[in-house]
Formats: C-alpha cells, structure tokens, sequence
C-alpha cells in the first residue's frame, strides 16, 4: 500500500482554513521540480502544470499556489536557520578565542607583577650601596625580558642534514608558538581593532622587543589546509614581495616538510634599498589537529647552509614567525599570524629609520594585509561578494596585483630587470632610468605586445620627497578627486598613445594646458573597503585645429588605498595606468603613480580631520588661514613621498620623452609641496597668509555683492557699515563664516555657479577653477529648488528671499545640511542683473 505524506496548507483567500491536503510521494515530486526551475510561478504556469501533470489533476489551483507559497516559506526559514547557525559559530569561535587572549594575558600580567616586584627589590638594594653593581643587575633584568629566549650558537649545519635542519625547524616551532599562543613577547593591542564576529581580529603590536613585531588572530571560513595555502603564496597577498624561490624541499620524518627558501622585497620608496631573507619554513600537523607554517632565517646563529648572495638587496633577519591554523567545529578556522622581523633600520638613512623600525607599519603591510586577504577569499568563494562588469573577482585581483607589481618596479629600477640609469640634467632631485628589453617586459607585468613594433623602451622618472604634518589619507584623497590640479592633459594623452600603433609626437608639459574632466567608474573594492579598483574616463576637448589629436577620451585603470585616516601605520597609494577602451583581462599595464608613507605618528587622533575640506585646491587659490593657527593639539609628524611615472619612448625620441617626464615630475612635485603648504603649515614659521585672489574682476564683484546686499536687506553684509577699501572688503567677504557662493542668471541655461568665498568651496568641496561646472540644480535637493522656485518671483520683485532649512549636497556627493540660505540679486552699477548670490547660514556635512 502507497504510503502518502500529508501536509496541512497555509489558509488562502477563499480556501477554508481547516482543510488538509494530501500529497502523494509522486505529487511532491512533481512540484519540487517545478519549484527549482520557478519557485514564483505565474497562475497561467500553475494551470499549465496541473494539464500537463495528470496526477495533480485532483488538486486545486488554489492549493498550488499555496503550496508554493509555503515551500518559499520553508525555504526563507531555512536559509535564516542556516545564517544564525553560522552567526552563533563564529560568535562561540570568538569567544574562544577571546577566553584564551584572556588567559594569555592573565599569565602576562602575572610575569610583569613578579618583574615589577624584582626590579623594586634591586632598586632597594642599590640605595643602600655605592656599587653600581645592582643597577647592572636592573639593566640586565630588563634586557632578560625584551629580549627573551637569545638564540644558542649552533653548529653549522647544511642542507644535507635533515636532522640539523629539523632541529632548527623545531626550535622555531617552539619558538613561534610561544610568540602566537604564549608570552614571549609583550603584545599591545593596536588602536581601533576592536574583536567581534564581522571584525578583522585582534591585532597586536610588540613592546620592548628586538626587531619589530605583530600578532593578529581572527576567524575565517575556510578549511585550515586551503588557509595555508593561500598563506604560503606570498606573492599574491604582500605587495612588497618580489619573488619566492623555493631552493630545496625536504621531508620530515615526522609528516612535515622543510623548506629553504629565498624571498626578495621591494624597497617602499628610492631612498633605501630592498630587503631579502634567507629562511627555513616549516609545516607540519600539531597533536590537537591543528596545522601551523613557522619560518626563520638561517644564520651564523642558527647554522646552515649560506644563503644565496645578493648584492643589490640588504639581507634582512626573520626571527621565528608564520600562522598557525586552528579548526573550528562546524567549520571554518581560527587564525594566528607572527611576524617578527630586524630590517637593518640602522643600514638606512636616519630620517627613514622609523619606517624600519615602526612594529605598526609592519602590522599593516604583513600581518593584517594577510588576514584580509584570506578572508577577501573565504568571501569571495561563499559568494558573499559580487561584482559588476561581468569580470571574476580573481581577474580583478590580478589587475590590482599586475598595478602594484608594476609600480614597485619602476620605484626600485633593479638590474636584472633591465633597468639602467640615464645622465642627469645637472640637478639631483629627479632619477631617470630606461629599460630596453622588451623580453623582459614581456614574460612580466606587461604584456608581450606592449611596446611598439618600431622598437622602443621604457623611461621612469621618479622622486622621493619628506612632508610635513601632511596625513596620508588626504593627500592620496585630493590626488584622487582633482587630477586636473597637479595632472596635464598632454602628459596623459602621450602616455596613452602607447597602446597605439602609431603614437604622436611627444607634447610639451603644459600644466593645464588641455584641461579635462574625469569620470571615476567603481569596478571592485575589498571587503573592509581600504583598497578599491577602478576605471577613470579623462573626457577629452580641442581647443585649437592643432589639439583635435588628443581631443579623444582617454581611460585610466586606477588602484586607489589608505583613505581612511583612523588606520594607524597605514599606507596611502594611487597607482593607475592607461587602458584602451576593449580593457581586456590581459591588458598591457604601465604603472605610475604616488605612495605616501607615514614616518611618525600623532599621539592622539585628531577628531577635526574628519570634517576637514577634501578640496585642498581651494586653500592654494585663497587660503588666509595663518600659519600658526593650526591645532596646538597636533604632534608633528612626516612621511615620505614615492612618485614614479612611466613613458614609452623610440629610439629617435629618447631624449626628448627623458627631458618631458623630468619637467612634468618636477611640476607634480612643485603642485604638491604647494598643496602640502594647505593643508598642514608649519606652525612657527614665517609664511605669510596665501592670497586672496585680487583681480580687477574680483574687487567689482565683491563690491557689487556687498552693496546689493545692503540696499535689498537694509543691513550690513560684513556687520557694519563702515566704507572699506576694495582689498579690505574682499578679504572680508573670502573669511566670512558663511558660504557665500554666485550663480549665473541665464533663463535659457541651467545656472552654474560662478564664484564663492573660502567657506563656499570648502562646502562645496571644489577649487575656483572646478567650481564653473557645478550645476545649481544638482547641488540642492528636490525640496531646496521647489523652494526657491517659488521664492523666486519674490526675490526678482523684492531682491531678495530667505530660503527655510534644508540639506544640499557636495561636489563629492556629500551631503550639507544648512539652517538658512539668503538669495539676493547682484545689481551692476547700471542696475541691470549680473547674478543670484546665495548665504548659506550655519552649514555642516551631514
């Protein structure tokens, strides 16, 4: 006898709530195949499929569409269960993991109460004598605890003794797990990592220790096999990795493997040159089914074998470092990553040194860029990130690995890429170097068919430059959003036409010269947002017969991170490259770009910055903010500035394109030291306020803006009506608190706006020059332009209005709310219309 599964229906319109249906096994059958193609079906589908389906002949059509409305029911259900299942097993997971830090630093506390306790009592026994024999014994005690565990001398071994090497091996084991799990160093917790399920992990800093060192632990989805192997790829993941040249493989006997590895890293900037280390990894199975990869150098210390030699790097030490990978139950993994490094901070110039020295710089760059990488990954395969323009998330990372790698070999320039430098011009301050070997352009970065078939090279320029009180975040931001300030069309159109096959003549660097708009297309961005790719289109204009050769749009594949300055130790970068419109996935890439590092750091986050004005342009065209107004709460602090710009030249334009990219860099670095001078004046010195802009043109405008205000209002624009010079009033009106802003008065037109004080463009987040292209109508929201659409028959009558509060919005697209906005007609001295001048009373970014 068939056996039948019955299931009671959710009531419908019209059905009687108490009528169970039966379902044969075959019915459910029928209907779960239909649910997988449509889980929706229409009712003209339902009817199709009862006269197609003979055994569900005796169902209603009604009881169907019930059907399908609790089977999607199920399912929500189901997939909600499944969601709060993974919540509560990465909530159960940090909470483990965050009872062990506990414990950890429990045991930590305990050993710094008994050294605090020792120290005291050598302190006591040295104020009682004339010796210095117990301040000694103070002095090593201290060293004891930085420096915890020196390393034996061993006896030399090579690499054709496993059982040497396996020793080493289980030294740095131990070692490491006593870093990762235990107290071997003093770990700090980094500022703003704060633990949590959707968190990036706990990352901490060392203290006291020799070389510099960071720890982060976190949970990720994947399985801990797959998780190494991502780690262990350190190319993929660490942008300043060159290459990673496995020399000899050797089995353990106890299941693991020995490695003899040589790695070379780029140099960050041109100031110092790259590191490489020549080290032992280590992978193997822990008891409790966990599996860890430690690493180390190998040296006179440790013993065996020499590494290889390298004479344009400086061998760097790598102390017992690696990640050590824990299942966790239902899935997923808990991860802890060490590394502790000596970079040989004392081989480099001394204003560089805290750059080699800073345990925070490392965390960033090493220990949480592998953490997010591995859970960018986990995302990725779970499907929880997507991205547009029908590209796969691997493709995307290629292009922003294929960027970075580009740009850190233009910024070192090693030999046996085949760079070579070029004579200088007579100053110092530029590096040009040329590449002629096309082979080895393409079997790297670039593509096979890059250069030419004319035969030609490539030329880099680059500059390193130290700034002051200059953060990051916003340098790399104002670089980003205002390319027309410091970039020349020209420039830009030459390094374009290298994916032609007949480039043009080299131009001239003409700062502003083929003034252009960009267009910024997102493609992808990593999941915590600190780095994101995308496509700049520079729209193109001819302004004479002789420019309709680069009067073409032109497109850039832009890398951009480092924007958010609350990350401490971070890096700011924007590196792009010139793409043709296909932008295949294996589109040749020349890289150039800027890199800014941070040298030292403020002591204490400065909470104005957050509201501080992106547009920098606009403190260069009227800032009058004094020098030793800045924040008497800010630590000075510097970092370094990398440019490198890359050019294709032929062998008749060498000289030319050389003589080209020196100007332009010069140019750059010009536009940013004035930029720099913006945001961050050094306080105590000697500079004078920036000027106002004081044309002829300026002054009557100001004066026609003042006295159409008195005459329409009855008041006083600036408080008082006291008779003024032309210069005095300018100034007034550039400082006053308010955002005053003009606007074109054209009924065939949409109105743009045509001048604005210094608050104007703060708000507006532009530059005098950008400020024309701003649309009025697109700055005020709906509400604003149905308010002075109905008040501006009144201020055509009257002269002037009050618009109610309101919100409006950036050139950024940020919004501004405001508590008054004042309209009033500028008269010219004829009385005829010349525009509407806008006050907008107590503005701030929402």
């Amino acid at each position: 006898m068939m056996v039948h599964t019955m299931h009671r229906e959710s009531p419908d319109k019209g059905l009687d709530s108490g009528k169970y249906v039966r379902y044969t096994p075959e019915q459910v059958e029928a209907l779960e195949r239909v649910y997988t193609e449509c889980p929706k079906p229409s009712s003209l589908r339902r009817q199709q499929l009862i006269r197609e389906c003979p055994i569900l002949s005796n169902i209603e059509p009604k009881q169907i569409k019930v059907w399908f409305q609790n089977r999607r029911c199920r399912e929500k259900q189901r997939k909600e269960a499944a969601r709060l299942q993974t919540v509560n097993r990465k909530l159960n997971a940090m909470n483990k993991l965050l009872m062990e830090e506990n414990d950890r630093l429990q045991k930590q506390v305990s050993h710094l109460v008994y050294e605090n306790g020792h120290m005291k009592h050598q302190l006591h026994t040295a104020s009682g004598t004339t010796t210095d024999n117990s301040c000694e014994s103070v002095v090593v005690s201290g060293q004891q605890h930085q420096q915890q565990n020196p390393n034996p001398q061993h006896q030399q071994r090579d690499a054709n003794n496993p059982a040497g090497l396996l020793s080493i091996a289980e030294e740095a084991l131990a070692e490491f797990l006593s870093k990762a799990t235990g107290t071997a160093v003093d770990w700090v917790q980094m500022i703003g990592m704060k633990p949590g399920p959707d968190s990036i992990g706990i990352v901490a800093i060392s203290r006291n220790c020799s070389g510099i060192a960071a720890r982060a632990c976190g949970l990720v989805s994947l399985e801990p096999m797959k998780v190494a192997e991502i780690l262990k790829d350190r190319p993929s993941w660490l942008r300043d990795c060159r290459c990673v040249d496995t020399l000899s493989v050797i089995p353990a006997g106890n299941g693991g493997t020995i490695e003899l590895i040589y790695t070379q890293m780029y140099a960050p900037t041109t100031l110092a040159a790259a590191r490489d280390f020549w080290t032992l990894r280590y992978s193997t199975c822990l008891e409790d089914g966990s599996y860890v990869v430690c690493e180390r150098s190998l040296t006179s210390a440790t013993g065996g074998p020499v590494g290889p030699p390298s004479s344009s790097f400086v061998r760097a030490e790598m102390r017992p470092s690696g990640f050590l990978i824990r299942p966790c139950e239902g899935g997923g993994s808990i991860l802890h990553i060490v590394d502790h490094v000596d970079l040989d901070a004392w081989s480099v110039p001394e204003v560089m040194r805290p750059l080699y020295e800073s345990s925070k710089i490392l965390a960033q760059k090493m220990t949480v860029a592998a953490l997010r990488h591995v859970r960018q990954i986990a995302q990725e395969t779970s499907g929880e990130v997507q991205y547009g323009g029908g590209r796969q998330p691997a493709v995307l990372r290629t292009f922003s690995q294929r960027l970075c790698r580009g740009f850190n070999d233009a910024v070192n320039g090693f030999v046996d890429d085949g760079w070579t430098p070029m004579g200088s011009d007579g100053a110092e301050d530029i590096t040009v170097m040329i590449n002629l070997s096309p082979g080895k352009f393409g079997g790297s970065q670039y593509g096979s068919s890059f250069l030419p078939s004319f035969g030609s090279g490539v030329l880099c320029a680059k500059a390193s430059m130290l700034l002051q009180n200059v953060p990051p975040a916003v340098l790399v931001r104002f670089l980003r959003e205002h390319r027309s300030e410091w970039a020349d069309y020209g420039v830009d159109a030459y390094a374009a036409a290298s994916l032609r096959a007949s480039p043009f003549a080299v131009p001239c660097a003409r700062a502003g010269g083929f003034p252009s708009n960009q267009v910024i297309l997102p493609l992808a961005q990593t999941v915590e947002h600190e780095e994101f790719l995308e496509v700049v289109r520079l729209e193109g204009h001819a302004y004479s017969p002789e420019d309709m050769g680069l009067a073409r749009d032109m497109y850039l594949l832009q890398l951009c991170s480092g924007v958010d300055e609350n990350v401490v130790g971070g890096c700011a970068q924007l590196v792009f490259a010139p793409i043709d419109e296909s932008f295949a996935d294996d589109a040749p890439l020349l890289p150039s770009g800027f890199r800014i590092i941070p040298l030292e750091h403020k002591s204490t986050p400065n909470s104005a910055s957050a509201n501080r004005t992106l547009d920098l342009a606009s403190s260069l065209e009227g800032s009058t903010r004094q020098a030793g107004e800045a924040d008497q709460n800010d630590c000075n602090f510097r970092s370094v500035l990398t440019i490198a710009f890359q050019f294709t030249f032929d062998n008749h334009t060498r000289e030319n394109v050389a003589s080209m990219a020196r100007q332009y860099v010069r140019s750059i670095v010009g536009s940013i030291q004035r930029v720099a001078l913006a945001i961050a004046p050094r306080p105590g010195s000697n500079i004078g306020p920036i000027s106002v802009p004081t044309s002829p043109e300026a002054l009557t405008l100001v004066r026609w803006i003042s006295r159409s205000y008195r005459v329409h209002t009855g008041a006083d624009l600036f408080g008082s009506d006291s008779q003024t010079s032309g210069d005095t009033m300018l100034r007034q009106l550039w400082n006053h608190t308010d955002a005053i802003l003009c606007c074109s008065l054209k009924t065939n037109a949409s109105p743009v706006f045509t001048f604005a004080n210094q608050t104007g463009l703060d708000m507006l987040e532009t530059t005098l020059v950008a400020l024309q292209d701003i649309m009025l109508d697109k700055t005020l929201d709906e509400s604003g332009r149905k308010a002075l659409c109905s008040e501006f028959p009144k201020i055509m009558q009257q002269g002037y209005a009050h618009l109610p509060a309101g919100v409006c919005a950036s050139s950024m697209g940020r919004l501004v709310s405001y508590e008054q906005a004042t309209v009033w007609k500028v008269l010219e001295d004829d009385e005829s219309n010349h525009c509407l001048a806008f006050m907008f009373v107590n503005w701030s970014f929402v």
